[in-house]
């Protein structure tokens, strides 16, 4: 479904990635772990449009995104969260679910203005599949509360249905769980794994290695800027290299 080719991105000197090759399989959970610092925002800002590799190929279901800006890539089916949250905070939980659909609406300017039959009917089914998510995330009672005011867990949740309200194929979780206790991990968990039930493609970045356990089929290792591993999540959480590059070495 994703294909990265040699993707290189420099800043300056500074290679953030340098011949990344990647590859997403539809309907699978594929990890993404690293060090701080090894580049794995810099991917997922590639991949999703709010950057753009210096050099290499990014494909989505045979489509280069490469250089496509990121609502382009939003319509195509690829949405995402953020490791810091990027909620309207002044918005209800409703409304952050209600604008993420936006993008997929088929209702004209003129419609809206004159408040069409057709314009309603999609403003009705925007409801429902906002009501919908917010049963899914058990978000129901926060419905009506200004998103900014929410307890911690319950916006990394509602960030994660919003990204489901544009109907991807394929969404990207930048550290879904980053500040969570073990119980609001697990549920954050449990919601993966159901993504992957329901037949999306889910690419996850995290350094909870419990959680990548347990959600992932195949697990990708990024040190600075270079996939120095890849495979199932028990062969890597075993693999030397890996084990050195989170660790370090003892000179001695």
């Amino acid at each position: 479904m994703l294909e990265l080719t040699n993707v290189t991105r420099r800043f300056g000197g500074l290679a953030a990635l340098s011949d990344v090759n990647m590859h997403v399989e539809a309907g699978q959970v594929t990890g993404l772990i690293g060090p701080n610092g090894a580049g794995k925002t810099t991917l997922i800002n590639c991949i999703s449009g709010l950057d753009h590799p210096t050099s290499g190929k990014i494909r989505f279901q045979g489509t280069p995104i490469e250089d496509a800006p990121p609502h382009e890539i939003t319509r195509l089916g690829v949405a995402r969260t953020y490791q810091n949250i990027r909620l309207f905070d002044e918005m209800t939980a409703e409304q952050n679910l209600l604008i993420g659909q936006h993008g997929r609406g088929r209702s004209t300017f003129l419609g809206s203005l004159v408040f069409s039959s057709g314009y309603r009917a999609e403003q009705r089914q925007f409801q429902q599949r906002a009501q919908d998510l917010l049963e899914r995330f058990k978000l129901t009672h926060i419905r009506t509360q200004v998103s900014g005011n929410l307890p911690y867990g319950d916006q990394r949740r509602l960030e994660i249905a919003r990204a489901l309200a544009t109907d991807p194929q394929l969404i990207l979780l930048d550290e879904p769980t980053a500040g969570m206790n073990p119980q609001e991990t697990h549920l954050v968990g449990e919601q993966i794994v159901q993504l992957r039930q329901d037949g999306l493609t889910v690419l996850v970045i995290e350094h909870d290695m419990e959680l990548i356990s347990q959600v992932c089929d195949v697990v990708y290792v990024l040190s600075f800027g270079q996939i120095i591993a890849h495979g199932k999540p028990e062969q890597v959480k075993s693999n030397p290299t890996v084990i050195e590059a989170y660790l370090g070495t003892d000179d001695d």
